[in-house]
């Protein structure tokens, strides 16, 4: 039976504004629990919320991002239900009137092929307070720090078919709100969060009922889960039984999913207008003077590393997708003179290296520019692409600079090509039978017997000599 996945996610942003959404309260992280909630956030009697302008101008910027329709007027409305972390007994959001309408985010799939996936809206809302299981002797602890931190909430159409594609799309979407430095994007630290809503069908079925799985917050942790889930709605089905629509939790260290509770409607939730905030009305001209500001975003970004470095436009999606990465490229071009090299190193050593460590890219202890003069020694000749990955260890683990390293530990490569002829002959002399070979062997065959002499070559030189150059003497020498 072929089974078709639908996928569709609300996002969760955390607002880099420095106070929270309707009071003066700190949005700072890593404060002691109940040092950042103040009257406003628990909703104490006698008290009035303020709606804070920064979070409508991340959230307008937000959805002239994604070319989403901006409604002249939205609306907070309260949604109660009672949880010990919610104080107020309600949360303050939007529902029927919302800040930004329908928008798209486009995204670039492994197959090189381009998906849109819609945008239904994106939400202004307080979060909540966290509570707290570790260390309290079968008790629970509330800190209400995050209570009133400025969100808006993304809710996409079920246009994704694949957790690949979720992930894709989580990415993209990551890259634009931290281009837009409305968000941080911390996701260890609870600044993006992931519910993502899973449904199976038969291909061309009406769409299957959907779980929803909440709180996921990093892309590992999102591909698991939405594969897990696949995976046990499909085995239920067919083995006659039927999904049941709930809401589920996801746990990254066991790699197990468990059921949380059933799924909730609007209607549970006795959403009203909140009678203490009046209606936002935007006005054309501010909504002008925002997209005047709007940065250079991933999609732009991507079209200028194609045309201004000449990369492949794979290279340019990964570079392009996250602001602090193609800050960093971009360093390394400038200090390398090489963009192409830079590419293919910051894609790959350096980000298996940081992914090894566990580390984000802020985090690396190669800086761009240790990592572009690293690639200018390439450049001009000083060391072999082989010898840089030695030179690039040495950096990650103890510091220093490319030029030291090789100084120190005496990679520089050998052009000498007086010295290079020398130990191609002593490799010649060494293996009559694998030159006899060679010599007797067909063009096709040629290049891949080639490859012995040269391990031969660069063992022999500790991996020193000029590979061109060994290559070079090593033809005339063979075919002369």
């Amino acid at each position: 039976m072929s089974w078709e996945t639908v996928i569709g996610l609300e996002i969760h942003v955390q607002l880099a504004t420095k106070t929270k959404i309707f009071s003066g309260s700190s949005t700072a992280f890593g404060a002691e629990p109940n040092t950042q909630a103040c009257a406003i956030d628990l909703a104490l009697p006698g008290i009035l919320p303020v709606l804070n302008a920064e979070a409508v101008r991340m959230a307008l910027m937000f959805g002239l991002a994604i070319d989403a329709e901006i409604p002249k007027r939205s609306v907070f409305e309260r949604k109660n239900y009672f949880y010990p972390d919610l104080p107020k007994g309600y949360q303050t959001t939007q529902l029927a009137e919302p800040i930004v309408g329908a928008g798209h985010v486009d995204v670039d799939l492994a197959d090189g092929s381009t998906k849109r996936i819609r945008i239904h809206h994106a939400h202004l809302e307080e979060d909540a307070g966290k509570s707290l299981h570790e260390d309290y002797a079968g008790q629970s602890g509330i800190d209400l720090n995050r209570a009133g931190t400025p969100l808006i909430e993304i809710v996409t159409e079920p246009d994704m078919r694949s957790a690949e594609e979720a992930v894709a799309f989580a990415k993209k979407l990551h890259g634009i709100v931290t281009t837009l430095g409305i968000c941080d994007g911390e996701m260890a630290q609870g600044s993006m969060r992931f519910d993502v809503n899973i449904s199976v069908r038969k291909k061309g079925a009406e769409l299957g009922t959907r779980t929803e799985t909440k709180n996921l917050n990093s892309f590992r942790f999102m591909e698991e889960a939405i594969k897990l889930e696949v995976e046990r709605q499909i085995d239920v089905i067919e083995d006659g039984g039927r999904v049941i629509q709930e809401t589920r939790l996801y746990n990254g260290d066991t790699k197990t999913a468990r059921s949380m509770r059933s799924k909730e409607e609007a209607n549970d939730y006795r959403y009203f207008p909140c009678p203490d905030l009046l209606p936002v009305v935007i006005e054309d001209s501010y909504i002008a003077e925002l997209k005047a500001t709007l940065p250079e975003l991933p999609d732009a970004k991507q079209k200028r590393f194609v045309v201004q470095y000449g990369l492949s436009a794979y290279d340019a999606s990964i570079l392009s997708a996250d602001r602090v990465m193609s800050a960093y490229f971009e360093e390394v071009v400038t200090a390398s003179g090489d963009a192409k090299l830079a590419a293919n190193w910051v894609i790959g050593d350096l980000s298996a290296a940081l992914n090894r460590s566990s580390l984000e890219l802020g985090q690396s202890p190669v800086s761009s520019v240790q990592l572009g003069d690293m690639i200018a020694r390439i450049k001009d000749g000083t060391i072999s692409g082989k010898i840089a990955k030695q030179v690039f260890e040495l950096m990650w683990t103890e510091g220093g600079t490319a030029d030291e390293i090789i100084e120190k530990q005496g990679l520089k490569q050998v052009s000498d090509s007086g010295a290079i002829e020398k130990i191609v002959d002593d490799i010649i002399a060494a293996s009559p039978q694998q030159v006899e070979n060679y010599r007797g062997a067909t063009e096709d065959k040629r290049p891949k017997m080639l490859g012995f002499f040269v391990g031969q070559i660069m063992k022999a030189s500790q991996g020193k000599a000029n590979p061109q150059q060994v290559n070079e003497i090593l033809l005339k020498k063979l075919e002369g």
